[in-house]
Order: C-alpha cells, then structure tokens, then sequence
C-alpha cells in the first residue's frame, strides 16, 4: 500500500480493551483508522460503530473478514479463540494484531507462524508495554552499564476479581492469573536480560470455585542472572518491575498499565553514592502505548517492513508458561 495512506482497521469485537484502549488509541494515532467493527450482536456492533464514529458494524466476524476495503484486524477475543480467528483472518488476507496472550500453548501458538508464512500477512502479538519509550530507555540504560552488570529481576503484577461470568474464571476459555497478567513479568524479563530462560520453577494456587490459578509465584533463570515474580487476579492491586545490578537499581512504577496522559518516569538509584545524590529520575512525555504499538505496527504494514515484535516472540514467551504451569505440578525445575 502506498506509504501516504492510513492502514483500514477492522476490529473483531467489542471487549472493553477495544473500546477502552485499541479504538481511540487508532483513531488518534499516525499511522490508522478504524474502519469498521464486527460482533455476534449486531445491535451491540451498530452501537459501538456509534460511540465511535466508525463507518461499517457487521453483526457477524466472518462479514469482518469478508471486507474488501480492510488492510488490518485487530482481535480482542477471549484466549481461546486467538489463534482459530487469528488463522482465519490472515488467510483471508488481512494483517493481525492480537491480544495476548497469543495463544493457550506454544504448540498451538506455532500454527500462526505457519499462516503467516503461507499467507504473507504481518502477525503480531499486542505486547503494548514494549512500545513505551521508558521500557526502552531502561534496556539502553542496562545495555550501557549504568548498573553495573545485571543481576536480578523482580516483578508483581495483581488486582482483585471474584466475578463468576468473568472470563479469566473460565478455564474451557483460557482463563486463570498466568496466562493473563503473568504474560506481563515474564516477556518484560526477557525484553531486559535480552535472553531466554536456561529453566524455570514455578507455584500456582487455584481457586476451588473457578478450577483456575489464582496466585502464582515464579523463578526464572537467565544465562546471566535470575527474574522472579508474582501475580495473582485474587490481591490488593499493586504493580511493580525492579531491576537489580551490581552498581544500581532501576526501578519502575506502574509498569505495566501506565496512564498515557500524564508522566513517566525512571527511578536509578545507585549504591556507591551516599546520600540523597544516590537517586536520580529520568522522565518521559506521557505517552498512549496502546497507540503507540498500533502505529509501530501500522508502520510496518505500510513500509512492508518487519514487526516491531516478531510472532516467534510470542511462541517462545509461551513455552516459558507452559514450563511455569509444567513444573507447579512437577514441583521441580522446568526446561522451556
């Protein structure tokens, strides 16, 4: 497509993160335009067409994907639907962002290399936190000694959730704490030790009235240091992403969900200085990752480039998961 025109969107839902976050985050980007939206209900459709000003709703995903004047899909759909509709939409020769996690496991993860390749579609993983300019900032500073040499990581990850119909509490739907919001501590690990886990332990707690984990806790270890976490959709919120090194820590507040209209910021605070002089703030511009990652993406569709993170990323983030869950019920270390 021409580099001047903006990417069509379709968006194959209406889940609260398309219209909380994915909608307006195109819609006010650089690169796209939402074209139109497609859910089972075409009442419910039609009305999110109306709140947002887009052109076409369609009352079933199959008419989405049958829509010429589409160049993207976006899908938000439950865990256990990505990769079918995923496969779906690039054989019908449209590009794909979707959410994470892109998969239930690796093996069935790796079948969206496989349609991608055959279809010659770009496939991508909404790993929104790996387009904000902190994150980035805080590889280059790890890349560039500020803290000595890396050691250790430590994450969190929680909020509290007991609904029934909530889809995390189904577990024929993909449902449970790791594969939602474990994802995030674990593909954040990997992007700063910029390596894969030699093997992992992990600790998973379910609740008895949903059949899905609760509570996990995890150990990671990297060539070159260790990563640990946990997460849990049963506790007070609380997000937190530390990185520890020899000469200094970086440490990072609301990693993960931070509010694209305000501020950011880094705290370094180095051991071998006393006094107050040890802490140092680096800021960023408030930034929309979830638009960020869309134009990124856009950009890529366009220039006929690569994603700005390869689906191949996305299978190897799975098999740490599946090693995780492997090895709660081995109660022994995990090769991924």
């Amino acid at each position: 497509m021409p580099n001047t025109t903006k990417v069509r969107w379709g968006i194959l839902g209406v889940a609260r993160i398309a219209c909380e976050r994915i909608i307006p985050a195109i819609q006010t980007g650089r690169t796209g335009e939402v074209a139109a939206i497609a859910s089972r209900s075409l009442e419910k459709a039609q009305e999110a067409a109306s709140r947002f000003f887009i052109p076409r709703a369609y009352g079933s995903y199959d008419e989405l994907l049958a829509d010429p004047q589409l160049d993207a899909l976006y899908i938000p759909l439950p865990n256990h639907l990505h990769v079918s509709w995923s496969v779906r939409a690039l054989e019908a020769g449209k590009h794909v962002l979707c959410e994470k996690p892109i998969a239930l496991n690796a093996r069935e993860a790796s079948q969206l290399i496989e349609a991608r390749d055959r279809s010659g579609r770009l496939m991508m993983e909404a790993v929104m936190v790996r387009s904000h300019p902190r994150w980035l900032a805080a590889r280059e500073l790890v890349r560039n000694g500020r803290i000595g040499e890396l050691r250790a990581i430590i994450g969190s990850f929680s909020y509290f959730n007991e609904s029934p119909e909530n889809v995390r509490h189904k577990p024929n739907m993909g449902g449970g704490c790791l594969l939602d919001i474990g994802f995030y501590p674990i593909t954040m690990s990997r992007f700063i030790f910029e390596a894969e886990p030699l093997r992992v332990m992990g600790l998973l707690q379910y609740d008895p009235r949903f059949g899905v984990d609760r509570l996990v806790s995890a150990l990671l270890e990297f060539p070159g240091g260790h990563a640990s976490f946990i997460c849990s959709t049963q506790l007070t919120p609380h997000q937190s992403f530390d990185i520890l090194g020899t000469q200094a820590r970086i440490g990072i507040k609301l990693p993960w969900s931070m509010p694209h209209d305000r501020a950011s910021r880094l705290l370094i605070e180095a051991s071998s200085q006393p006094g107050p002089d040890r802490l140092d703030e680096v800021w960023f511009p408030a930034c929309n990752q979830w638009g960020e990652q869309c134009d990124l993406f856009g950009e890529a569709i366009k220039n006929g480039g690569q994603t700005p993170v390869p689906i191949e990323d996305a299978v190897a983030n799975m098999r740490i998961i599946d090693a995780i869950a492997r090895s709660s019920n081995s109660e022994r270390w995990e090769v991924p």
